[in-house]
């Protein structure tokens, strides 16, 4: 795919709402923070392809939560590519950016390199949103199992089954080239989600849903006038182009109007996002702190040296094993002064 220029609003979240619909949604588009977080590392194309997902959805169901809390996403599958972990860090305060930032494991020698459907390369296993709202608050955790054909499709049963919220999400990911440049992974998405209300469907979740293992789906939450509603919106989203989700010459104002503009489009405040990772020496030494002189001993090199590598930024740690572990702390610093 060939590109023409840098796109102003390039890594934003664009929150909007369907007055007339009754649904809210998301506009995203990454770039550069998408091509920061792949470069930290040599994926293959299938795992590549899955981060890239993965990332997108983060945006768009991060965009959601308060300052300082954070939202992470967790795949995790019997297949080769075993792990995809997302983090989405809210903003400190209003106007700055939220960071994000993603990494996989997988098993190199089980992939399919040429996988026509990446997915495929999780196996069985589950989905799962993970909100942390900060110190002394209980995180919230909330699984679906892996019965879809995407990561996306995922998350939509995610969210009817654990929240009983109808939520679609339309995707696309490519790696782009300005004329004269480098190719670089960019994505462009747009979530649709019905806005929460007390729901007579949704009293029957414990009898099971139509989806794929009798899990629940938005069809199973809406009837009458909202269902209606929401059919009208979700048909509207199918005439989106790809070049409409990522391209350079629509911008998610006017990819709104296009769509939506007979159910009277509302936007919000843009949220930008970038790059982030809060790994450091002294969480590194905490993570550390559990662990005897003898366990740190079976982690030091040759070199007399403990290492540890981020595996979401690349960052590379070199400690003195003398300093680590419960037993490496000195008398001065324990905090006793008898």
């Amino acid at each position: 795919m060939s590109l023409t220029r840098k796109i102003a609003w390039d890594d934003t979240v664009l929150p909007f709402q369907l007055d007339r619909s009754d649904v809210r949604g998301r506009v995203a588009r990454l770039d550069g923070v998408l091509e920061r977080v792949l470069r930290q590392h040599d994926y293959p194309a299938p795992v590549e392809a899955m981060v890239a997902e993965a990332a997108m959805l983060t945006a768009m169901i991060g965009q959601t939560i308060k300052l300082r809390w954070k939202l992470s996403i967790q795949v995790r599958g019997d297949g080769p590519l075993r792990l995809i972990a997302t983090d989405y860090y809210a903003p400190t305060a209003e106007g700055e950016p939220a960071r994000l930032r993603a990494w996989a494991s997988f098993d190199a020698e089980r992939l399919d390199m040429e996988a026509a459907r990446p997915f495929g390369e999780i196996g069985h296993g589950y989905f799962a949103i993970l909100i942390d709202q900060g110190e002394g608050m209980t995180p919230y955790q909330g699984i679906t199992p892996l019965a879809s054909g995407s990561l996306a499709a995922c998350a939509e049963t995610y969210f009817a089954q654990s929240e009983q919220l109808p939520t679609r999400f339309s995707l696309s990911m490519a790696r782009a080239q300005a004329p004269g440049g480098p190719e670089a992974w960019r994505a462009g998405g747009v979530m649709l989600q019905h806005m929460p209300k007390a729901s007579p469907h949704a009293a029957g979740a414990g009898e099971g849903g139509s989806g794929a293992a009798g899990l629940l789906s938005a069809e199973d939450l809406l009837g009458g006038e909202d269902g209606e509603h929401w059919a009208r919106a979700n048909m509207l989203l199918d005439t989106v182009e790809e070049t409409e989700l990522i391209g350079p010459h629509v911008d998610p104002h006017e990819l709104l109007v296009r769509l939506f503009h007979e159910e009277v489009p509302r936007v919000f405040d843009a949220q930008s996002v970038a790059f982030g990772c809060t790994c450091s020496e002294e969480k590194v030494r905490q993570s550390l702190s559990i662990y005897s002189a003898k366990d740190i001993a079976t982690m030091t090199t040759e070199d007399g040296r403990v290492t540890a590598d981020c595996q979401f930024c690349g960052a590379h740690y070199v400690l003195d094993p003398a300093e680590l572990g419960f037993e490496g702390i000195a008398p001065e610093d324990s905090g006793d002064d008898g």
